[in-house]
């Protein structure tokens, strides 16, 4: 049962990165959002990703050598998948608002890429007629439940501080935030994909905490791709924004700039790095309950961030008590997956 809590705990530790990365991002200035993406995106996707796999690999080229073309491929479109999704976030955002657009677009990530890849691989059953996979499915939909009051109580505080959406279009925003819940869970469906990969490095002796970590080249990669052509294809065609322009920027302000960047790059990886850890002591029975975990965990985190942040500090009443009620239910959800863990074991 320790080892049960110590990977939802490494997972909540990376839902906490995951939730608070954006904050060093806030304090970029002069720069068009889509520079400051790419710099944080050269970090969190690529320099740290291919860092950490020629660090803990004994032979980086011959490890991504040795797995068939059609795996490395497969395993990288998941990434693009997901990086698509990620690209549809912010549109997302624009016709639904925040609190709305996160909880849609996170509930729909959560369910698909927890239960999907189950079905993929036909254990869908099997994993969740026995007495735990009941416990882990409640926990599922009790999560859903947390993940839409925590939502509904960010909306209601929105509405009660006259925060307005410009662009709100509630049957456009709702499809959008779909398509960005199913497309974001191409990280959930790259991970397992990738499990030969994550056994391959087991067999050349990296740490099972670090195993799933040589993966993420491939995943972030095919999502980095995807990212970086948005903003460069944006800061060269957009009017108003332009790289050349963002760079013109008096030194200070581009060390600051690039410092905090990274700082929000590095944070978003440590997510995944911490969801390593997590997964590598959850059963590998169980592994479709990590993505559950690590998204239900970052709405939580989110609230907590907010609280953290005083970005609720002028709401008063009923949005507060829902946003305590969903941290207390997501909390719930977290002990009833343990559970489903400990009747498994």
């Amino acid at each position: 049962m320790a080892a049960i809590a110590a990977g939802i705990g490494w997972h909540v530790l990376g839902s906490a990165m995951a939730a608070s990365f954006y904050a060093p991002i806030e304090k970029v200035r002069s720069w068009s959002w889509e520079t400051t993406w790419v710099v944080a995106g050269f970090f969190s996707w690529i320099l740290l990703p291919i860092g950490m796999a020629w660090i803990l690999l004994p032979n980086f080229l011959a490890f991504y050598a040795a797995p068939s073309g059609s795996l490395l491929l497969k395993v990288a479109l998941c990434g693009a998948m997901w990086g698509v999704g990620n690209v549809s976030y912010g549109l997302t955002m624009r016709h639904l608002g925040m609190s709305l657009g996160i909880g849609v677009a996170i509930g729909v990530t959560l369910v698909v890429g927890t239960l999907v890849p189950p079905m993929l691989h036909g254990q869908f059953l099997a994993k969740f007629l026995s007495r735990g996979g009941l416990w882990s499915m409640a926990g599922i939909v009790v999560a859903l439940f947390g993940v839409a009051l925590v939502s509904y109580a960010g909306h209601q505080k929105e509405q009660q501080l006259g925060v307005e959406v410009k662009e709100f279009n509630l049957m456009l925003g709702l499809a959008l935030a779909v398509v960005c819940g199913i497309f974001s869970a191409g990280f959930s469906f790259g991970l397992d994909a990738a499990t030969p990969l994550r056994d391959a490095a087991l067999r050349v002796g990296v740490n099972p905490l670090y195993a799933r970590l040589p993966s993420y080249v491939l995943i972030m990669g095919g999502g980095a791709i995807v990212n970086m052509t948005y903003c460069f294809t944006r800061l060269t065609f957009k009017k108003g924004i332009s790289l050349r322009a963002d760079l013109a920027q008096p030194g200070g302000t581009l060390l600051k700039n690039g410092l905090m960047a990274a700082a929000g790059g590095i944070m978003w990886y440590l997510q995944m790095f911490f969801y390593s850890w997590g997964a590598a002591i959850i059963p590998v029975r169980l592994d479709y309950v990590n993505w559950m975990l690590h998204m239900s965990f970052y709405v939580l985190c989110g609230g907590l961030v907010g609280l953290a942040l005083g970005e609720w500090k002028s709401a008063r009443g009923r949005p507060l008590r829902l946003l305590w009620a969903g941290i207390l239910v997501i909390i719930a959800a977290a002990n009833l997956v343990g559970l489903g863990m400990a009747a498994g074991s």
